[in-house]
């Protein structure tokens, strides 16, 4: 910082916390420097300030992450912030912390809603116990954290419960004849159980008790969430496959839905309420608009309460496209609502790809259908905007540097074991693409032609495909910080093999 200090004109200070500064310079303070100038501060002087403060002041700024174009800074006031944490923590039956006190982790970045919402505002409304996450959590170490602290409420990104996911499955795997087999008949119950508790039916079969002390008491311990009664995801999309995995464990992931601009949650999945694939109801207060839905009663998620942000820090035009005159914020989501009133998002405005012959495709159904087709695949992208057809860029699952987070050449066990099946040698990645392994590009296409026998219309079917050499990360740019697919960068690290898609077409034609 000292270095470009210049270049910083509204810089007023720098404060160095932990090890005691090396050298003396202007406005550079030591931790205990630093708290030293508040004591000649008189005690009315600081009331005055907090006095002067008022409910509908901006008190923060989460810059969206940009995914597309410029980041905005969102402007979120005391009240958003005060009301939302509330409001959400109450709906969710967060505990007071003179009742019993809730232990959360924190890991996502800060700067994001997500986090902030949940390690701040409501941990500061309920009195909750935070506990800091190493800098790597990402990269592997959470799952030491929470067997460490063992959270009550726990809010973890998709991708973190996907890792979950593999690593228990690679676990499984190696274990003995019998025990696969009692795990698998747990899953067995524990999914049917659920999926009946889902639906309204209260009785738990003696199946299940069984399964709760031989296998899912003793999973939940193992990654640290045998205290946790409240599991949510949000942030992402997550696809029908990871949920399943854990409700057949007895761990339902429910899930939540909102955004920057709505301080958090809009709408939140209950314990005693959620179905698979919806994003739940709105919290109390909270308002939801569908503009102009088409005859599935599919169209633009809208937003109204109190959790509605002031606007964008200097963009009165962009504000102006957010929130229309009635006061509806436009969230650039699809959804619909169903007969019980839960909502589910059926794809992103600007997602959606418009293929030459104008018919509208939503990418994340069909990637998500591949990736559960072909358990090798880790990232599955769509393309084909303003093209004659659909093609798809597929990675493969990896081991990563837990020290970089940077994807390796190395298959995970998994998908060893699962090429093992298939009567492929293979165990890196290289290997699949170099030697175009017939075994593993059979059982893609074959993964792939089955998703597209389901397809809406022939304008939906994947046509080609491509194995990329490198898994998409957080490292290489293609997932923002709460591992959201940036597909404009994609396109763009990626446009040589998109183009050699349609390449043979053109000159065909």
């Amino acid at each position: 910082l000292t270095q470009i200090q210049h270049k910083l004109p509204h810089l007023k200070a720098i404060i160095q916390y932990g090890e005691e500064l090396k050298e003396k310079r202007p406005n550079l303070y030591s931790w205990s420097e630093f708290r030293d100038l508040g004591k000649d501060v008189p005690d009315a002087q600081l009331r005055e300030i907090i006095d002067s403060q008022k409910p509908n002041q901006c008190c923060t700024l989460i810059y969206t992450s940009g995914t597309t174009g410029q980041p905005k800074g969102v402007m979120l006031s005391h009240d958003n912030l005060t009301w939302t944490a509330v409001a959400a923590g109450r709906f969710i039956m967060l505990t007071d912390a003179k009742e019993k006190q809730e232990l959360v982790v924190s890991y996502l970045p800060l700067s994001h809603i997500a986090a902030q919402m949940s390690d701040i505002w409501s941990a500061m409304a309920f009195g909750a116990q935070v506990f800091f996450a190493q800098p790597d959590a990402l990269k592997g170490t959470l799952v030491d954290t929470l067997r460490d602290v063992r959270p009550t409420a726990f809010l973890g990104v998709p991708r973190v419960w996907e890792k979950m996911e593999e690593k228990m499955k690679s676990i499984g795997a190696k274990s003995s004849t019998l025990r696969r087999k009692v795990a698998s008949w747990a899953k067995g119950v524990g999914l049917q159980t659920n999926l009946k508790r889902m639906n309204g039916y209260s009785e738990v079969p003696v199946n299940f008790r069984l399964a709760r002390h031989l296998v899912y008491k003793k999973v939940r311990k193992a990654i640290g969430l045998d205290r946790c009664t409240k599991c949510y995801t949000g942030a992402a999309p997550i696809s029908r496959e990871t949920l399943e995995f854990f409700l057949s464990l007895n761990i339902p992931v429910l899930e939540l839905y909102g955004m920057s601009e709505s301080s958090g949650p809009h709408t939140i999945s209950l314990p005693h309420a959620f179905k698979l694939g919806s994003c739940g109801k709105e919290v109390t207060g909270c308002r939801t608009l569908i503009h102009k839905p088409d005859g599935d009663g599919s169209g633009e998620i809208c937003f109204s309460g109190r959790h509605i942000f002031m606007g964008y820090l200097n963009m009165e035009e962009k504000t102006r496209e957010a929130i229309d005159e009635d006061g509806w914020l436009h969230s650039g989501d699809l959804g619909k609502h169903d007969k019980d009133g839960f909502l589910y998002i059926t794809g992103r405005i600007k997602e959606l790809i418009i293929t030459a012959g104008g018919e509208n495709v939503p990418p994340v159904p069909i990637e998500d259908a591949v990736k559960d087709a072909v358990p090798i695949i880790s990232n599955a992208m769509l393309v084909g905007d303003k093209a004659k057809f659909l093609a798809m860029l597929l990675t493969l699952k990896c081991n990563v540097d837990v020290e970089t987070g940077e994807p390796g050449d190395d298959l995970t066990p998994e998908a060893v074991e699962y090429c093992q099946k298939l009567g492929s040698k293979a165990t890196k990645v290289s290997e699949i693409i170099s030697s175009k392994d017939k075994a593993v590009y059979a059982a893609i296409q074959k993964g792939i032609s089955a998703v597209n026998e389901g397809a809406v219309s022939n304008a939906q079917k994947v046509q080609k495909w491509v194995l990329l050499e490198k898994d998409f990360s957080l490292f290489g740019g293609e997932l923002g910080p709460t591992m959201k697919l940036k597909r404009p960068v994609v396109v763009q690290k990626y446009k040589d093999q998109i183009a050699q898609f349609y390449a043979d077409v053109d000159t065909a034609t």
